[in-house]
């Protein structure tokens, strides 16, 4: 009998025992936790928020306004949300006058501030900004029976416009309708007034509220809106954005996912249809 081939055999015997024995636990691991290799992948990575905390203004309306019975309402309050219901969180909106919204978001009282910011260099020292999700133009309005002309610098020289002081709208007839004669007034109230008696060729103001007065009771169907809209970032800003903070790039990532959902839904021209019914752009 050759030497050695009694152990070698032995070793081999051996090593099946072991892949044997390997081959069972893997079965059995199979069998009893099977269930836990379909799961789906972690995503302790992914973002998530139980609530989000929006700040607002009680006293801008359409875009957010406290009712005769002291109930938050308008477009702003309502898009906040929708956003929360596309990310799965709850809705915390909560009132603070104007001066305060962004002062108490950089001191972390709140997540996202929703209010009618419009995105400017001053502003953008202070906070983020999500995705615009709405514009405000300038616009010119005129008495409905006055001639019809093209709205430009030229075809208004000579021609009277009121315009509301200290506004960016002052500034822009400033720069491009320098010829026209401006006449200032101390609010945009005035400034509409004065068309409305006539006392005015035109009034160049924010567009959505120029369109609400033309169609309110105020105005007594006066007038009609003229020319634009002018969009100039410069003078009217980029845009109406969610103001979110610097430190918080999550929250921004997150509104500006939950904005294209709602957009792609149809819900945010359901809101803009609701809250706005007259032509602002």
């Amino acid at each position: 009998m050759p030497p050695f081939r009694f152990p070698v055999a032995s070793s081999l015997v051996a090593t099946f025992r072991c892949l044997a024995v390997l081959v069972l636990v893997v079965v059995v691991a199979v069998l009893f936790q099977g269930p836990s290799f379909a799961q789906e992948p972690q995503t302790d990575n992914q973002p998530r928020r139980v609530v989000v905390r929006f700040l607002t203004e009680g006293d801008f309306p359409p875009f957010n306004y406290l009712d005769d019975d002291g109930v938050l309402g308008g477009f702003n309050v309502d898009l906040a949300r929708a956003l929360c219901n596309e990310i799965g969180a709850a809705c915390d909106i909560r009132v603070r006058p104007w001066d305060e919204l962004l002062v108490a978001l950089k001191r972390g009282e709140a997540d996202a501030v929703i209010a009618g910011h419009t995105v400017l260099p001053d502003s953008l020292r202070q906070v983020a900004f999500t995705d615009r999700y709405f514009y405000t133009p300038g616009r010119f309005a005129a008495k409905t029976e006055a001639e019809k002309v093209d709205i430009a610098p030229e075809a208004l020289d000579g021609r009277t416009i009121a315009v509301a002081r200290g506004t960016p709208h002052e500034a822009f007839l400033k720069t491009f309708f320098r010829d026209s004669r401006i006449q200032i007034f101390e609010t945009s109230e005035l400034a509409r007034d004065a068309l409305l008696q006539g006392k005015v060729d035109y009034v160049f103001d924010d567009g959505i509220g120029l369109s609400f007065w033309i169609n309110g009771t105020l105005s007594r169907r006066c007038c009609e809106l003229r020319g634009g809209p002018y969009f100039e970032p410069r003078f009217f800003g980029d845009g109406l954005a969610i103001a979110v903070p610097q430190s918080d790039p999550q929250i921004k990532a997150l509104l500006n996912t939950a904005l294209n959902k709602v957009r792609a839904s149809g819900r945010f021209d359901e809101l803009v249809s609701r809250y706005f019914p007259h032509r602002v752009f």
